[in-house]
């Protein structure tokens, strides 16, 4: 039988403050639904799928609107990209937990009036403490992934990704097989994480309030709590071929040269 996968999202989780406790609602959540839906009781090879805003608002990530361009800024290793339009400037940034993204993360959506709430301070550690305390609480092997909204070069809109992410093996790597008619692949690492954060997205909405899905059927991927994490994902430094903005590639071009023709007419004196 080909594989089957089944995605659901959790009813009841409440709206989340700082120290709240995220095993306890989540695995109560999940409890109260099986009690009308057997099925969805916790079965080994579970993966859940925890949007990110959840975490950051339980770790106390919250600032007040007015400090929102401050906090940008405190969580900006560097600027990809910025662009001036009607509502003001947007920027692309490499965040300190090394993900690139519009305004370091930081969101007002799903967030009470008057605040801001930034990103997981460090996504992986917040997911291998989650799925650990859930493993211990269901006695269940469970995966989890942590995930957050991203936009992407060259498409429209935004889908979610794997910010976090700990008992999941995150990618597929089919380097070094062959396809279905025996030829060679040689490049073709498959995101598995990616794409179950953005399959997640469909059960769990942005509007729908079910911060958390659960994925079955995946068993396989299913691994130890020490395996490498999320932030493995990203592609950052002399392997990102699109490090900068149109606008900065041109100011470090333009300023190269300038340096050039200066050096060249000082070796002309």
């Amino acid at each position: 039988m080909a594989d089957r996968l089944t995605l659901w999202g959790i009813e009841g989780i409440p709206e989340i403050g700082p120290g709240d406790d995220l095993v306890a609602l989540i695995s109560n959540a999940i409890d109260t639904m099986a009690t009308s839906d057997p099925d969805a009781a916790l079965a080994d090879g579970d993966i859940l799928i925890v949007t990110s805003k959840i975490v950051s608002k339980a770790e106390g990530m919250q600032v007040p609107i007015a400090a929102r361009d401050m906090a940008i800024e405190e969580d900006t290793v560097r600027i990809v990209a910025e662009r001036a339009h009607a509502g003001g400037i947007t920027r692309i940034v490499e965040t300190r937990q090394g993900l690139v993204m519009a305004a370091a993360g930081l969101d007002t959506s799903n967030v009470p009036d008057g605040l801001a709430l930034r990103l997981p301070r460090d996504p992986d550690a917040s997911a291998r403490a989650l799925c650990g305390a859930l493993r211990e609480k269901t006695g269940k092997r469970l995966g989890l992934i942590i995930t957050d909204t991203l936009g992407r070069p060259w498409r429209v809109g935004q889908t979610d990704a794997a910010i976090g992410a700990a008992g999941v093996q995150l990618v597929d790597d089919l380097r070094g097989g062959v396809d279905a008619n025996g030829r060679p692949l040689n490049v073709t690492v498959t995101v598995l994480a990616d794409e179950l954060a953005a399959a997640a997205d469909l059960v769990k909405g942005k509007a729908s309030r079910m911060p958390v899905a659960v994925a079955r059927g995946l068993a396989k991927l299913v691994i130890d709590l020490d395996s490498p994490g999320a932030k493995t994902l990203a592609r950052l430094g002399e392997d990102d071929m699109f490090r900068f903005g149109s606008t900065e590639a041109y100011k470090q071009g333009y300023e190269a040269a300038m340096r050039e023709l200066v050096a060249k007419k000082e070796k002309v004196k």
